[in-house]
């Protein structure tokens, strides 16, 4: 039986990150809880375990995976699942979260998270994956939307189809990162709001949104770059809304990894997720 969590409350939380600890802990406002990246708290001790001792006393924590390569096609690293169960049970997170995305390949580790054809083959690997994942760790994982810049000529399926299909075949939830669906969608040409409108809202556990940078292709057209380097956008924060009134309040990560701010900016935008969320 897979550890469901404790869940996360259906309030904005952010990525928590070490220069905003002070502030945190005097005064958190709207902010409910905390997301940390798993990676960056491997290690044996010192300040980071520290803090997030502390902060784990105060908030929920979801943990945050980046470096799994669920959808590549070698096998997961058993040391870095052996490292991330030990951090998932000392934390006992509320929530954990990995990408559908590659990030190694021929043990090289690439820093970045690459996209994927949505085949049978794809959704095989990615599922038996999954399944490792969650039967070394005990709990449940949520598998978030990938952002992209291209499509693949061999997809079978559209990504919507296959999220679903990935559930139904291993119990995981979802994280529904409401920037990524903005960003694929102006990059490929669809309507995020008919992503959003047929996404299995039922498997979401969590919501990230988030700021991107704007560029042109080599046509000229425009090239949405998920950055987490910037505030949340406009057009965002309506396809956020529009989720919200569909899905139902849900806890709602402000994710600002890059160009960090101080922490009344992050504040600021927690503030404008909590006027939607009180609206559902």
């Amino acid at each position: 039986m897979l550890d469901q969590g404790t869940a996360l409350p259906p309030t904005p939380g952010v990525g928590y990150k070490p220069q905003h600890f002070s502030a945190i802990m005097a005064d958190a406002g709207p902010v409910g809880w905390l997301e940390i990246h798993a990676e960056n708290y491997m290690g044996a001790g010192g300040r980071p375990l520290a803090q997030l001792r502390h902060l784990s006393e105060r908030f929920p924590i979801s943990i945050h995976g980046v470096g799994l390569s669920i959808g590549g096609e070698g096998p997961l690293s058993d040391e870095h699942l052996v490292r991330l169960k030990r951090l998932c049970d000392w934390v006992q997170p509320a929530s954990f979260s990995e990408h559908l995305a590659w990030s190694s390949h021929d043990g090289a580790f690439l820093n970045d998270l690459l996209p994927l054809p949505y085949t049978e083959a794809t959704l095989a690997r990615v599922c038996a994956h999954i399944d490792q994942v969650q039967d070394v760790l005990g709990r449940r994982m949520l598998l978030e939307n990938p952002s992209s810049y291209l499509a693949f000529a061999e997809t079978a399926m559209s990504e919507v189809a296959f999220l679903r299909e990935v559930t139904a075949r291993t119990g995981c939830g979802l994280l529904l990162d409401v920037n990524n669906v903005y960003i694929s969608g102006t990059n490929q040409n669809y309507s995020p709001l008919n992503y959003i409108e047929t996404f299995p809202m039922e498997h979401v556990g969590e919501i990230h949104l988030g700021g991107h940078d704007e560029d042109r292709d080599d046509h000229g057209a425009r090239l949405l770059i998920d950055s987490h380097a910037a505030a949340v956008v406009d057009p965002v924060w309506q396809l956020y809304a529009q989720t919200i009134a569909l899905a139902g309040p849900r806890p709602t990560l402000i994710e600002w990894d890059n160009d960090v701010p101080d922490w009344p900016v992050l504040v600021a935008e927690a503030e404008r997720a909590v006027a939607i969320l009180v609206t559902a």
